[in-house]
């Protein structure tokens, strides 16, 4: 049973934000995300959330044929940005006060990420949307995620997927495949699980900061999760 969480870290992947579409944005996905957080945050829940930038360039597989994997995972970052900028767009649309913050710096687009900032809006209730990763090649996402998480002392990281949480084998390939309600953190590196990077993990680990695996496909699921009623994974 989850505790009544003050602020959380969302953790959004960009293939999330294409809907049905092969690549880009699906912008009713986005909208319907946006009215997930906007919920939540009506029922005093603070919100960081750190978007990937798969839909639209992905480093580490451009990297495979070729391409130098800084070189690679800078375009990463910067496509982060772009889902970025347009979630903020979706939850200004609906009324809720919003701020992009980047790890690298465009200052005409949107603020640089500063830590003590960043706990500031947060503390005056607006989404603060965390862009560009960590700002360093190398790192996913997730990992800059779980970063996110402890910089702005966020209570948990949940991390939305298509699927309900955590299975023992991909439900998609393995209809026995059993899922798994509650798991360690070791669990997940020893047994080879592969819904986040070993390096996310191990943060999340060392700071002993819990992490919730839950699918935002259906309507309301985020909210359910957070308030003891929805399906989920939980990692601690």
């Amino acid at each position: 049973m989850l505790k009544n969480f003050h602020r959380v870290l969302l953790k959004i992947s960009g293939e999330f934000l294409m809907g049905d579409l092969e690549y880009g944005l699906n912008i009713e996905t986005v909208d319907r995300i946006a009215e997930e957080v906007k919920g939540i945050r009506h029922r005093g829940v603070e919100v960081c959330v750190v978007i990937g930038g798969g839909n639209i360039f992905r480093g580490i597989s451009a990297a495979s044929y070729g391409m130098h994997r800084a070189v690679a995972d800078n375009i990463g970052m910067l496509a982060t940005v772009m889902n970025c900028i347009a979630f903020q767009n979706s939850l200004e649309r609906l009324g809720v006060d919003t701020r992009v913050m980047s790890a690298i710096h465009m200052p005409s687009i949107c603020e640089p990420y500063i830590q003590r900032r960043a706990i500031r809006h947060l503390d005056k209730g607006r989404v603060v949307i965390c862009a560009a990763g960590s700002g360093n090649p190398y790192f996913s996402t997730d990992t800059a995620a779980v970063l996110r998480a402890l910089e702005t002392n966020c209570e948990v990281f949940i991390k939305a997927t298509k699927v309900d949480g955590v299975y023992d084998s991909d439900p998609k390939k393995n209809q026995d495949a059993l899922f798994l309600e509650e798991l360690a953190y070791d669990d997940i590196m020893n047994k080879n699980i592969r819904v986040m990077d070993h390096t996310a993990v191990t943060l999340a680990k060392e700071n002993n900061i819990p992490m919730i695996v839950f699918s935002l496909q259906k309507k309301g699921n985020l909210e359910k999760v957070l308030f003891g009623s929805g399906k989920y994974s939980l990692i601690v």
